[in-house]
């Protein structure tokens, strides 16, 4: 009898995100990450979609890091009958618990406000999972330990290699009788300012690759120049400098990068506001793990110290009334949610306010429309005239770019059967497609959402 792997490729599926890969084997059902589809609306609809498989035979969930777009969908999970283990490093759980209740918190606040203000189709807008639910998903997380063979049955076993990108952040290996499935996970840059470089896979009979950047290499900017002469005009012109902000990693690399140009006498002591509470939450994850991450612990709590870390949303607006020059690092980092609406929806019809975009931007999101010199954006059924300065660092990205991609495919030892190009925009999924078949001269596909496929074993 012929035996075979079947893979469901469930999100980032000719997409960046929803990441869920279903492996479904004789002996267990694997389902490798588990996130949020984000940014175009027809997109985020599919997550109000029930799984198009029996939810209940997934034996384990194996998490590659913690960002929304690979843990966010976990709680439904649960609702759909999930009854096993989600494993992941002690770090990616860590910021998976604080991204699940953040995002929870979020889409009761949400669901809130759209049913006293009647802006949303729905009646009543109902919340995408609840703070409970998030919490009863919790009670299922498992640690594991990174470089490590796991026993998972008879005739499989996996690994989670460190992979830079975020604190926790891993490429999976799973064995199955043998043949070597290697998930990329989203992998990191090297010469990070807060992460060791990433770990490469040594062999891979059947690759599931990131392509986010697959068809662009990120500028040789110099950041802190470039923070350097923005924070300088901000001063001078009397102005406010709002950073949208990723709450995991990129708060943390700016609040570093800010204190060290301080340090370095290159800015003067400009008042700098973070408000961001779960990227404050994020900072004690750091604290937790110093053996994730290159941080002292004395450049750590320096680095603290020299910003002002907001804790309520009393503050929020106090310090949006400050007529002070400023810089103010928000959640989220798309603008998608989060206290950089509150600032946008106050600051960004002023010509005096600058923001500054600091990774990707995903289509149909508030920060992609920015970044394309949108005239105006809506937040909370509201239109605002966008008179800001927008301006944009690209190379502050936590994700490889097209070179760093393909050197961490370099160290396969062995031709991969299949290599399934994943996590991408169209554009960036075929150029890349082409550059790994003519360097590597690799068997590459792109899967689309809901494909399934066999691989003999």
């Amino acid at each position: 009898m012929e035996k075979f792997v079947r893979i469901n490729f469930l999100g980032a599926a000719g997409v960046v995100t929803g990441s869920k890969i279903l492996i479904q084997t004789s002996e267990k059902n694997i389902l490798i990450d588990c996130g949020m589809f984000q940014g175009l609306k027809e997109l985020r609809a599919l997550n109000w979609n029930n799984l198009p498989i029996d939810v209940s035979t997934i034996d384990v969930v194996l998490l590659t890091h913690g960002h929304l777009d690979h843990v966010g969908y976990l709680p439904r999970l649960v609702q759909q009958g999930f009854k096993g283990k989600i494993m992941g490093t002690a770090p990616t759980l860590a910021i998976a618990e604080i991204i699940l209740k953040d995002s929870a918190k979020i889409h009761e606040e949400e669901a809130k406000k759209a049913n006293i203000e009647k802006y949303s189709s729905h009646d009543p807008a109902l919340p995408f999972y609840t703070i409970r639910e998030a919490e009863h998903t919790l009670r299922l997380f498992q640690i594991e330990i990174e470089d490590k063979w796991m026993v998972l049955s008879e005739h499989i076993s996996y690994r989670f290699q460190y992979n830079g990108h975020i604190i926790g952040a891993t490429f999976i290996e799973l064995d199955i009788n043998g043949k070597r499935f290697v998930f990329s996970g989203d992998i990191g840059r090297c010469n990070d300012y807060l992460l060791d470089d990433p770990k490469t896979p040594e062999w891979a009979d059947v690759l599931f690759m990131e392509s986010t950047y697959g068809n662009k290499l990120h500028p040789s900017e110099d950041v802190e120049s470039i923070l350097t002469a923005l924070i300088s005009d901000t001063i001078h012109k009397k102005e406010h400098l709002i950073i949208p902000s990723f709450a995991v990693e990129r708060l943390q690399t700016l609040m570093y990068i800010l204190w060290t140009l301080y340090k370095k006498n290159k800015i003067p002591n400009i008042p700098i506001f973070i408000d961001s509470p779960m990227g404050n939450n994020v900072l004690e994850v750091f604290k937790r793990f110093p053996k994730w991450h290159k941080l002292s612990m004395s450049d750590y709590n320096a680095m603290c110290n020299h910003v002002t870390i907001i804790q309520s949303y009393k503050e929020t607006w106090e310090t949006i009334d400050d007529k002070r020059s400023k810089i103010i690092v928000a959640g989220s980092g798309m603008v998608t949610g989060g206290r950089v609406l509150t600032y946008l929806q106050q600051l960004i019809d002023e010509s005096s306010t600058t923001v500054l975009l600091v990774g990707f931007q995903a289509e149909g999101t508030r920060g992609r429309q920015l970044q394309e010199g949108a005239h105006e954006i809506k937040i909370f059924g509201k239109y605002y005239p966008v008179k800001a300065t927008i301006k944009h660092i690209e190379s502050l990205s936590a994700h490889a770019d097209q070179q760093d991609l393909i050197k961490w495919m370099s160290g396969i030892k062995n031709i991969p059967e299949e290599v399934y190009l994943i996590h991408g925009e169209a554009t960036a999924l075929d150029v890349f497609r082409l550059k790994i078949q003519d360097i590597y001269h690799w068997n590459v596909s792109i899967p689309k959402l809901t494909d399934v496929k066999k691989v003999m074993i």
